[in-house]
């Protein structure tokens, strides 16, 4: 092979035709070694030292290296913890450019720097090859045919309506769906789920973490493993497990059917910590590399890790090449893979400086200048472990958040608790306390009531306490706080009257989610009343307990899909309810915003607001338009009927019923303005104004 020095501008393995050149990062190394491996990646053929350093970056041109090649490298330079330097030539490394992975790790004591069982722990030095056990990064060909006639779907921010899903538990269980595609990218995207997607209304589907990712040991001694996919130690390639061949063309395969069937997707993505772990974790990657550049230490002892994220590390964004590194590959995954968004696991730890979370930090600035990203969705999970780490609302206007403080209230209002009808009124019209500052409007709410950490919906109405030991952990795992209620019987019941209320609850639910103004997010499986046994925290569950199970699926009594289709319906309708100018009350001509009507339909006063465990909620969302009707919605969370009236508007003479949750079928019915009538026991109506 002709080698060459190269060039140090784009890191990775870059294939050009005729050969490939081969780049990377590290300040602190002292010699980098590219390892070449046979098509099986068992025999390593060749070590290659880099020719050239250029600003921190190592880098050389090797002639005929074409896709396909396995490769790998070995960094030398000084082992010495205490001083944040953890280098060790004896490991293999995975290329943090990646854009392919072949094999998995096989996990063994040789992937560890140091002498596991030595009594000076990590401070000892592990001489044993590890390569035959670790996964070998793969030179790809990045071009694909997205044919000429293929349309990113562009829905307008305040259109989105999210359903999260994980990639094999979605279709792993539909016998609907040819047995070679289940479970896979490409079980996404097949006709069957796309239609499912189609009826039920929504327009993104949200991806758990498919960046790739290992197993931690610790897992695959119990027989289980990292499920949800929140261990990632590649973050530009997609995870093979869920292809059963090439899974960057299987990935972007199905991403060009989403998009032409209107759907768009995004990508759940965990850049705040890695599948190394702490101190004590394995090298397979970014510690072998310049554990001191990629990874937060303590400023006084940099032998360990600042932990904001309970993962044991925490990847250092203020560190230009780390950024970097961040930076091109949302890049890729948006120009290369076309996916529409991004949902950041953990998110105020990538916003991190030395003082703790900076509205102005690198990151979020480098977010808001990039023009590749202006154009994809950008969500935030609003916390990590850290203090200080709970943002909810302190994000920049580019962004939208996860929105907490929506599902606490919600559950506890359906729960029967009383007393929160001012919280529920911020909630259900776009949480102006968190968001209303700096430009932002209602679409920075991400509005949920449950998602794939905790309780399905199904489960929550079905279990007070979590069960979660098939995990492993003697039932300590998970949160204990769940804000649930099973409706007087823990777990499966045939009792007509407990089953029946759990439905209802459910509808409430599912109802008031995609009536609240923001962004709605459902869980995929909720709509057919998925059931994880109880199991709250089923990261590690790739079986029947993590599964969507479909046995519900057009089950009366179970399957509410029409019912969400129903209700999207009516959000597509009305733009009140998407809107992007937030509320005001009564204004000097007499139109409004929102008018907030005790049960007799007079404005609210604030002794209204402070009544005594009060459950009742109804206000009127004012037409957005010209022309357009006002809607009128109805929240009882009471156990009994109450009476209330409705709205005397002398330019609208009567008021159809468009919902009754408690109605098995929807029914329309006109009412004659002021008219007086009753709101079911655990109720959400809607109304909407005609002349």
């Amino acid at each position: 092979m002709r080698l060459s020095a190269g060039t140090p501008s784009r890191l990775g393995a870059s294939w050009d035709g005729r050969g490939t050149n081969f780049a990377l990062f590290s300040a602190n190394a002292q010699r980098v070694e590219l390892c070449l491996f046979d098509n099986q990646g068992r025999r390593e053929l060749e070590r290659i030292r880099l020719p050239e350093r250029s600003e921190d970056v190592w880098h050389g041109y090797l002639n005929d290296v074409a896709p396909g090649q396995l490769y790998g490298y070995r960094v030398y330079g000084p082992y010495e913890p205490e001083h944040g330097h953890r280098f060790n030539p004896n490991k293999l490394l995975l290329d943090p450019y990646a854009k392919r992975l072949a094999g998995r790790l096989v996990w063994s004591d040789a992937h560890f720097g140091y002498r596991t069982g030595s009594a000076r722990e990590d401070l000892s030095f592990d001489r044993r090859d590890n390569a035959r056990g670790m996964p070998k990064a793969v030179v790809v060909d990045e071009t694909f045919n997205w044919g000429r006639r293929e349309i990113r779907p562009n829905i307008p921010w305040e259109d989105t309506i999210i359903y999260e899903a994980h990639v094999k538990g979605l279709t792993q269980k539909r016998d609907d769906i040819p047995p070679n595609l289940r479970g896979t990218y490409g079980g996404l995207s097949s006709p069957v789920m796309i239609d499912h997607l189609k009826r039920l209304g929504v327009t993104t589907i949200e991806l758990l973490p498919i960046h790739g990712f290992v197993d931690d040991r610790m897992l695959v001694e119990k027989k289980l493993v990292n499920y949800w996919g929140y261990n990632t130690l590649s973050f530009f390639a997609p995870e093979p497990r869920y292809s059963q061949d090439n899974p960057l063309d299987a990935f972007r395969t199905t991403v060009a059917r989403l998009h032409d069937a209107g759907i768009e997707v995004m990508l759940d993505v965990v850049y705040n910590h890695t599948a190394e772990g702490n101190h004590l974790g394995p090298t397979l990657s970014f510690r072998g590399i310049d554990n001191a550049s990629y990874y937060w230490l303590m400023p006084d002892n940099p032998r360990y890790y600042d932990d904001f994220t309970g993962c044991g590390s925490s990847v250092n964004l203020t560190h230009p090449r780390v950024l970097q590194m961040v930076m091109d590959s949302l890049r890729y995954w948006v120009e290369v893979c076309h996916v529409d968004g991004f949902r950041f696991d953990l998110a105020t730890t990538l916003a991190r400086g030395p003082n703790g979370f900076e509205r102005n930090s690198s990151f979020l600035t480098a977010v808001r200048q990039d023009p590749v990203l202006a154009t994809v969705k950008l969500v935030a999970e609003p916390w990590d472990l850290g203090l200080g780490g709970y943002q909810v609302g302190g994000f920049p206007s580019q962004w939208s958040e996860w929105n907490d403080r929506y599902r606490s209230a919600m559950r506890r209002y359906w729960s029967g608790e009383g007393s929160l009808i001012g919280e529920v009124s911020s909630r259900m019209t776009g949480s102006s306390d968190l968001f209303n500052h700096s430009g932002r409007t209602q679409r920075a709410s991400v509005n949920h009531i449950t998602v794939h950490d905790g309780f399905t919906l199904s489960d929550l109405f079905s279990y007070n306490e979590k069960h979660n030991e098939a995990n492993g952990e003697d039932n300590r795992d998970g949160s204990s706080d769940n804000l649930s209620n099973n409706c007087g019987h823990e777990g499966p019941t045939d009792d007509p009257a407990v089953v029946a209320m759990r439905r209802q609850l459910r509808k409430n639910q599912l109802a008031c989610v995609l009536l609240a103004q923001g962004l709605p997010l459902i869980l995929a499986g909720d709509e057919v009343g998925n059931s994880q046994g109880g199991n709250n925290n089923a990261y590690c569950q790739d079986n029947e307990i993590g599964w969507v199970g479909w046995e519900g699926l057009n089950q009366e009594g179970d399957d509410l899909t029409d019912f969400i289709g129903h209700m999207i319906g009516l959000r597509k309708q009305f733009s009140q309810l998407r809107s992007h100018r937030w509320l005001d009350g009564r204004r000097p001509d007499g139109s409004y915003g929102v008018l907030w009507l005790t049960p007799s339909a007079d404005e609210m006063k604030e002794s209204d607001w402070n009544f005594p465990e009060g459950r009742f909620l109804a206000y009127v969302l004012g037409p957005m338009e010209q022309g357009q009707a006002p809607i009128f919605i109805v929240l009882n969370a009471a156990p009994e009927e109450i009476e209330f009236t409705l709205p005397k508007m002398t330019e609208y003479a009567s008021w159809k019923q468009l919902l009754n949750t408690t109605e098995s079928q929807q029914k329309t019915t006109d009412f004659a303005s002021g008219a007086e009538t009753k709101a079911p026991p655990r109720s959400v109506l809607v109304f909407a104004g005609s002349a």
